[in-house]
């Protein structure tokens, strides 16, 4: 007999976002029963998500866990994880999404979303945070207005102002999130991919190959990637590719080096190769990126 196994679909930022305000990196807004898009349940994306949810009522299933709402609450979605909303009609609280480049590039930034708590968790369970401080409730909910207002501008928005409300979004939930103690010591396909995300992070500038990094964790290539995969939705050549490419957008925008230089720096063999894996993977060389990236 043949099985066919449906599989799930995952959408980009892009399927989330308003269309007079999309954007490719990020999007905050408000987040209630009036905000509707075409998408299934469940399903998966490749991009964060934090949801703050002030009033309502409902549940969150993420990766098969099954979460009751209770306000206020905030919700963390890593890239790769399944999930289905469940939501009453009087839900009212607010969304901010986001990808990796667009948190990273901050260029006061030197942190890793990996640090966070909430995300890329070494443990299968990924809780909500649950507030129960008046002083934080209304901290969270003028940060959010301030990015939806930010966002709103006639004359224009700041990004790096965006990046800074959404970093202390992040570190705000991060200082009252708590990682149930029976859950720290739980999940070794999570704790090897968290060793993997720190090689990743640790020796970026390396140019190393899929099966160094699994020699260094002490496992085969095969067992890396199948574990990264279930996991992250990702294989590791795409973590580590996705790392590549953000460091090299880092050093086109936030320095004068040359494009000979950067591929020096990041221990590429030749600047045409280097030209041709940023060209294959964006679309653009990396003159292109730069010049646009100051229009």
């Amino acid at each position: 007999m043949k099985h066919i196994t449906e599989q799930l679909p995952v959408y980009s930022l892009h399927n989330f976002s308003a269309p007079e305000r999309q954007t490719q990196q990020f999007q905050v807004e408000v987040f209630d029963a009036n905000r509707h898009f075409s998408v299934k349940y469940p399903h998966r994306h490749d991009f964060f998500e934090v949801l703050y949810l002030q009033k309502g009522s409902g549940y969150h299933v993420i990766d098969g866990n099954k979460y009751e709402i209770k306000p206020p609450c905030v919700f963390f979605m890593s890239p790769g994880q399944a999930h289905k909303l469940e939501l009453s009609h009087d839900i009212e609280g607010y969304i901010f999404i986001f990808t990796s480049d667009f948190y990273l590039l901050n260029r006061s930034n030197q942190n890793s979303l990996i640090e966070f708590p909430f995300f890329y968790t070494i443990h299968q369970d990924n809780p909500p945070l649950l507030l129960n401080q008046k002083a934080d409730v209304e901290f969270l909910d003028v940060l959010f207005r301030q990015g939806i207002a930010e966002v709103s501008r006639t004359a224009g928005y700041s990004v790096e102002m965006l990046r800074s409300v959404l970093d202390l979004i992040l570190t705000t939930c991060a200082a009252r999130y708590q990682v149930p103690e029976n859950l720290l010591n739980k999940g070794k396909g999570q704790i090897l991919v968290k060793r993997f995300f720190h090689l990743v992070e640790e020796n970026h500038q390396k140019n190393l190959s899929l099966g160094q990094y699994a020699d260094m964790i002490g496992i085969t290539p095969n067992h890396l990637t199948q574990t990264v995969k279930t996991l992250t939705g990702k294989t590791s050549s795409q973590i580590i590719k996705a790392k590549q490419l953000l460091e090299i957008k880092r050093l086109l925008v936030h320095t004068n080096l040359s494009v000979s230089e950067i591929a020096s720096q990041l221990n590429f063999e030749d600047q045409s190769y280097f030209t041709k894996f940023f060209r294959r993977e964006t679309g653009l060389t990396p003159v292109q990126y730069r010049t646009e990236s100051f229009r």
